[in-house]
């Protein structure tokens, strides 16, 4: 009887095995038959900035671009957390980290902004917090670094994303990275696909 009742549980194992390495194989189906960035492959361009990180194996991407004054300004990006209940292309905003320096100078301005879009063409993108850093190391978040950013005057608040929008960060560039972190994410979310389906199926192999 013991013997039967090991045979009985290798063999419902095996049945649940089989379950779940079948609606991996559709779920991997469907993501390689979808296309959901059909109508946006010629959308936004990375324009002046370069990439400087993009690895596969890591969520964000960064780019970074030098002007003729010597001033930098680095973007670290990507995909935040899901939003329910919207309408439009996607269900994720883009978060972005944006750091201007200038020549010569250990301080810079730090922006955190959100990208999203607006289900008319445009991806605009919002300021969410600016930061003025003494150093880069100068992360402490007992260092005063400003007040919110809704509470500036509304004037300040424009002419600081005219600022951002004056050294590149504009629509292309919005674009850009809305389609190329999304496209990021589903590549990433089909390798894990495939990879979890290759464990269960080499499991269910060597237990036949």
């Amino acid at each position: 009887m013991p013997r039967a009742n090991q045979i009985f549980r290798k063999a419902r194992k095996a049945l649940h095995d089989l379950d779940l390495l079948k609606i991996l194989q559709s779920e991997i189906n469907h993501e390689l038959s979808s296309t959901p960035f059909q109508n946006h492959e010629q959308k936004g361009s990375s324009s002046d900035f370069a990439v400087e990180h993009d690895s596969p194996k890591s969520r964000d991407v960064v780019l970074r671009r030098k002007l003729e004054s010597g001033e930098e300004i680095a973007i670290s990006a990507l995909s935040g957390p899901l939003i329910f209940g919207r309408e439009g292309a996607f269900s994720r905003e883009i978060l972005m980290k944006i750091c201007v320096s200038k020549p010569g100078v250990s301080s810079l301005l730090q922006f955190d902004c959100g990208v999203s879009e607006d289900g008319h063409g445009g991806s605009p993108f919002k300021i969410y917090n600016a930061y003025y850093l003494q150093s880069s190391a100068c992360l402490s978040p007992s260092v005063y670094r400003g007040p919110l950013f809704s509470s500036l005057d509304p004037e300040l608040q424009k002419a600081l994303k005219e600022f951002l929008i004056s050294r590149g960060v504009e629509e292309s560039l919005t674009d850009f990275l809305i389609i190329h972190l999304h496209k990021k994410e589903q590549g990433q979310y089909l390798n894990w696909l495939q990879n979890v389906e290759s464990l269960i199926a080499k499991r269910q192999q060597n237990e036949l």
